[in-house]
């Protein structure tokens, strides 16, 4: 399922649907995006990936200082509420969307997406690490990411993260009985923490031995701080033009018609004695 922001410029393609907006003689471009939990067995999951092909404008956090009602709403529940619209509202044209449901280890998703790589070639992403309070996954930087070229090639095949870059939004104290992700608990309650974004793969620790909301029991003891834990891989393959898509539709009219026509042939015509 895809997070739309309905715009002209910003569409995305389901199986079964193909659709082309935007400017004219725009490089549209359709870009898959699939997501790999690489995390040890019974370890850390994750929430639904939300993401966004843009211009390098929109800065989500920045290290160091109070997360903003934009990244809270992706660390504290992953649901992006906020993330979406100050997107939206920082770069007008820009694709978004979300990827997959909740990523247990082992388990993968995929989304395409219709992309301008001439105005749309950076990436950004976030998607809460689970179980916690407020940890996530995200880049820091606008430009971090340029994903495409003017051309619609990709300069970047995938993404991979480790433990070690899991985020602590600072905004929420760690306590499993107000987290996300664990039997019995309660997200929709939170203790404000009032502190910084910075990284904080420990804060883990809190929830180790509980059973998760998937039944699983979390298990710390194989993940380190240098394991991989999450992979974003690109792939990418130019949309025709609208033109083009018109006359293939026109081209298979008359082959639908010949092919009935040489059905009804080949039934014969009944003789008469």
């Amino acid at each position: 399922m895809f997070h739309r922001i309905p715009r002209a410029s910003a569409i995305c393609l389901t199986a079964g649907a193909f659709a082309l907006s935007g400017p004219a003689g725009a490089a549209a471009i359709a870009v898959t995006v699939t997501i790999e939990n690489l995390a040890p067995v019974n370890s850390v999951s994750f929430a639904p990936l939300r993401l966004g092909f843009g211009n390098g404008t929109f800065d989500a956090f920045n290290q160091g200082q109070s997360a903003g009602a934009a990244i809270v709403s992706i660390a504290e529940g992953g649901s992006a509420s906020a993330w979406f619209p100050a997107f939206s509202a920082a770069e007008p044209s820009a694709t978004l969307g979300s990827v997959g449901g909740a990523l247990t280890p082992g388990s993968t998703a995929s989304g395409t997406f219709l992309v301008d790589s001439a105005i749309n070639r950076f990436f950004t992403f976030g998607t809460m690490v689970i179980p916690s309070n407020d940890l996530f996954l995200g880049n820091d930087s606008a430009t971090g990411f340029q994903l495409l070229d003017a051309d619609g090639n990709l300069l970047i095949s995938s993404i991979v993260q480790r433990a070690g870059a899991i985020w602590d939004a600072g905004s929420e104290i760690a306590d499993p009985a107000n987290a996300a992700f664990v039997a019995g608990g309660n997200n929709g309650l939170r203790t404000p923490q009032n502190g910084v974004v910075g990284f904080s793969f420990n804060e883990l620790s809190a929830f180790n031995g509980l059973t998760t909301a998937a039944g699983y029991g979390f298990d710390l003891s194989a993940l380190a701080a240098d394991s991989d834990i999450y992979r974003i891989s690109f792939s990418a393959s130019p949309v025709p033009e609208p033109t083009t898509l018109a006359l293939m539709a026109g081209a298979l009219v008359p082959v639908g018609w010949l092919g009935r026509r040489r059905r009804a042939d080949s039934r014969g015509t009944p003789r008469h004695e």
